[in-house]
């Protein structure tokens, strides 16, 4: 680091009063700091590295107060450094300024294949840090197994499930499988099967695998209860609002299965729960019914989180989440990006496999393509749609993929409310409506909100009523437009 980029760095930390993922602040002007244990850490197991600034008191206002004593500072850091495993190798830049003297130790990132970073004082599950917004957090135990993992190259995907036996599979579909795996495959065809088992990881040392369960029991989840998909509709835009009526969720339901069967029950929870819209294509002039989000986009999604979701012990409890906002769709996954890839990398570069046999059966069973094309398929679906780029994020051990659903064209004006929309809504209303019909009617995805802003203030103005005066939460509840003798329409 040159002394003008410190000199940036001390200047960036006065304007910003506050660290950064990639920046700490010591004071150090009374002693070196006893303990830098967890902020080497965080900041070897990142792959930008970080940078820890002596010299600047966080407690103070990020007062500039200088070091001790730059060189003996220098000391003592490196040593704590050495304490390491692997051992960190910090590059420190010395600045004088006003009479005071500053220290910047660059931490650099450790190699992947020797992640995670941790002080051998505690030993690697306790000793293990990563950098969590501007703070140091302990790693879980998981997140430790997963650098493990990639490190040995666990195949997850085929651990002995002991409980499974043959005689509890499908036997009609793992016969179909076998007869799809012998096919174009002349030395494959002419093993026996129980070779063949063992060969394609049906089976290890005659013991039935994980990738076998998901694919061909009738009931994968008597062994592994977490291994399903958690499907919700959630009224509103944050996990725990509320409806109208008081209710969490619009449509809840756990689906389970084969891993086939999952992917079929996500996309029917999806396809039961999006809004129906008809546009005019502007390349045809002709009238389409559109959803809110590409469903060839949604499959590749919920069939990249069972494919790729980590299935090691460590997550066998998890199921994958799947929940629909009033704004967007978001599919959690347990186990972060797998090996070196970075999110932005996702479509563009040839990833590491995490579950190569399962991913390999699946392709047989022509389920899904393990061409990587899935992110590439998705990015064009939403762009096809005129949709905003969706969103993969990778956040300690969980893989969010997030569709954002196209702004709605409000039907108000800059008064409470349109008019002719309330015209509109009360001629509608001369049949009783649901609140779900009335949403619908106005093309708002949000029933409570159309309830709220357009029915109740025609509820209090005495142009609407309500089937269930006494019950206004009732889901029987519908509304209906006051006849003119009554002092309506």
């Amino acid at each position: 680091m040159t002394p003008q980029k410190f000199e940036d760095i001390l200047r960036e930390i006065q304007s910003r009063k506050s660290e950064t993922p990639y920046l700490e602040v010591k004071a150090a002007h009374e002693g070196c700091p006893k303990k830098l244990f967890d902020t080497l850490s965080s900041f070897s197991n990142q792959d930008e590295g970080g940078v820890i600034v002596f010299g600047v008191d966080e407690s103070d206002g990020y007062r500039e107060v200088g070091v001790y004593d730059p060189q003996d500072l220098q000391k003592q850091v490196n040593n704590q450094c050495l304490q390491m495993q692997p051992v960190v190798r910090p590059l420190f830049t010395v600045l004088e300024k006003e009479n005071k003297w500053f220290v910047a130790a660059e931490i650099p990132a450790v190699d992947l294949a020797e992640r995670p970073c941790f002080y051998r004082g505690v030993g690697r599950i306790k000793g293990s840090w990563t950098r969590v917004g501007d703070s140091d957090e302990p790693m879980t135990e998981y997140e430790v197994y997963s650098y493990e993992a990639f490190r040995k190259k666990y195949q997850d995907d085929i651990r002995i499930v002991p409980r499974a036996t043959m005689n509890a599979l499908d036997g009609n579909a793992l016969e179909k499988y076998i007869d799809r795996l012998k096919d174009g495959k002349p030395n494959l065809a002419n093993l026996p099967d129980d070779m063949i088992y063992e060969l394609m990881s049906i089976t290890r040392e005659n013991q039935i695998t994980l990738s076998t369960v998901l694919l061909f029991s009738p009931y994968p989840q008597a062994y592994f209860p977490g291994m399903s998909i958690i499907a919700t509709v959630i009224p509103g835009t944050e996990p725990g609002v509320t409806g109208s009526d008081g209710e969490r969720f619009l449509d809840n339901q756990r689906i389970e299965g084969t891993i086939m069967q999952m992917l079929d029950g996500a996309l029917q929870f999806v396809k039961r729960n999006l809004h129906n819209k008809t546009i005019i294509n502007p390349d045809t002039g002709k009238r389409e019914d559109r959803t809110d989000y590409p469903l060839t986009a949604v499959r590749e999604a919920v069939l990249n989180a069972l494919v790729h979701r980590d299935y090691s012990i460590h997550t066998e409890a998890m199921p994958i989440q799947l929940m629909m906002f009033e704004d967007r769709m978001e599919i959690h996954s347990p186990g972060g990006i797998y090996g070196r890839m970075r999110a932005d990398q996702l479509g563009k570069v040839q990833p590491d496999t995490r579950n190569p046999v399962l991913a390999a059966a699946l392709e047989v069973l022509g389920i899904a393509e393990n061409r990587y094309s899935g992110i590439p398929t998705i990015r064009r679906e939403m762009r096809e749609y005129g949709l905003q780029e969706p969103i993969f994020a990778d956040e300690r051990g969980t893989f969010k993929v997030i569709f954002k659903k196209a702004a709605e064209k409000k039907v108000e004006t800059e008064s409470c409310y349109d008019e002719e929309v309330v015209q509109g809504l009360l001629l509608f209303c001369r049949t009783p409506r649901t609140k779900k019909e009335i949403s619908e009617y106005l093309q708002l995805s949000s029933v409570s909100y159309a309830i709220q802003k357009y029915v109740l203030p025609l509820v209090r103005e005495g142009k609407i009523k309500m089937s269930l005066p006494d019950k206004p939460k009732s889901p029987k509840q519908l509304f209906y437009t006051v006849k003119t003798d009554e002092g309506g329409m």
